[in-house]
């Protein structure tokens, strides 16, 4: 066996300052007994001298070059690397906590789990606040701890975020269940958590802030979806199929279908310009067909979403925009000056405001004339 207790692999694109902030915490991890595996993909900033730099300082960095293929190609090809007992896939802009991979490690072993997950939260690049994100984590949805995905079926895909980085996973478990990350511009973690969750013999919640998740910043891919709009719906699909190549899909199909359903309109909701549409039209002609929503009964389906799908059934999408558009426009002027100001900063609200440009601003010429 490995002494290696924790393989870190941290995939990174012209990361910059923010990247040697993440690879020194990980640096100064208490766990001592890890390799920190860094895949340069194909960065033309000073991320390769970043990393050359530190490893004259630590022997346990590895630095790993290939030509510029996505963070999911480099986690991928760091996993060939990796020999210990447990992986951590972290994102080159985060930050840590000291004692991250020594909670999470321990716990693991503790509790002889496949996964470990903990919390984290967010820290807003433009305004430096911290922001939580419970969310991320919902410790009310799990019943026992360790668990399985039978013990939480109904919301084995809402209890926590498809994203690898607040995760610890067992490698042999990697290995044995051939568990690896999609080729996507962006969702490409996201085929990889969620199956790995219901092929998991055993998980463990750690109730504890471990992780800082950077947002906000301009490099990031997830500011950039609009390259990448139908992401979601590749990696959505791909994890059915194999829900239901291992035979366990319609013991999650409540949860599959209701995430489905919210991850879909989280695409739309966060995604603007030309992309907006598409999005919209792939949602209408492609997902809520291949869902078959009409086979299910009252209540299988989320009052959250029983109306937004009735819409986008019903309308095609300017049609869809206008009632969003009206629809916040009345929210926000019941709302508090702050909650104004964040609907009126949705990406819905700024979208139906480009559409009825002309529409508004020819009613307004009317009233004119009128008077």
């Amino acid at each position: 066996m490995s002494d290696i207790k924790v393989s870190v692999i941290i995939p990174v694109y012209n990361g910059g300052q923010a990247f040697k902030k993440c690879l020194y915490d990980v640096m100064n991890q208490t766990l001592k007994d890890i390799e920190i595996i860094c895949v340069d993909d194909g960065s033309t900033d000073e991320s390769a001298q970043i990393i050359s730099q530190a490893a004259l300082e630590d022997s346990r960095i590895q630095y790993v070059y290939q030509n510029n293929q996505g963070a999911a190609v480099a986690r991928n090809k760091g996993m060939e690397y990796a020999t210990g007992e447990y992986v951590s896939f972290l994102d080159a802009d985060d930050f840590y906590e000291a004692e991250m991979l020594e909670k999470a490690y321990i716990n693991s072993v503790k509790h002889d789990v496949d996964i470990c997950i903990f919390r984290g939260n967010k820290y807003d690049a433009s305004s430096h606040q911290y922001l939580s994100m419970d969310y991320a984590l919902r410790f009310h949805e799990i019943p026992c701890n360790p668990f399985t995905y039978k013990d939480i079926s109904d919301n084995v895909f809402h209890f926590c975020v498809g994203w690898a980085w607040d995760k610890l996973y067992r490698r042999q478990f990697i290995i044995d269940e051939k568990l690896s990350f999609q080729n996507l511009r962006t969702s490409n973690d996201l085929f990889f958590v969620f199956s790995s969750l219901v092929k998991a013999k055993k998980i463990y919640a750690l109730n504890e802030l471990l992780i800082h998740h950077r947002v906000n910043d301009s490099l990031s891919l997830s500011v950039t979806r609009e390259k990448s709009w139908n992401c979601f719906y590749l990696a959505a699909n791909a994890l059915k199929q194999e829900l239901e190549r291992i035979g366990k899909y319609h013991e999650v199909e409540k949860s599959f279908v209701n995430w489905y359903v919210h991850f879909s309109f989280w695409n739309l909701d966060t995604i603007e310009g030309d992309a907006y549409k598409k999005v919209y039209e792939l949602i209408k002609y492609e997902i809520l067909p291949s869902l078959h929503l009409e086979q299910y009964p009252a209540g299988f389906l989320s009052t959250n979403y029983v109306k937004r799908v009735f819409d986008v059934q019903s309308y095609d999408c300017d049609e869809y925009v206008y009632e969003q558009f009206f629809k916040l426009r009345k929210k926000a002027k019941q709302k508090s000056d702050d909650g104004a100001k964040r609907i009126k900063n949705s990406k819905t609200y700024k979208v139906g405001k480009i559409v009825l440009f002309i529409p508004l601003h020819i009613k307004k010429w009317l009233k004119r004339r009128k008077k």
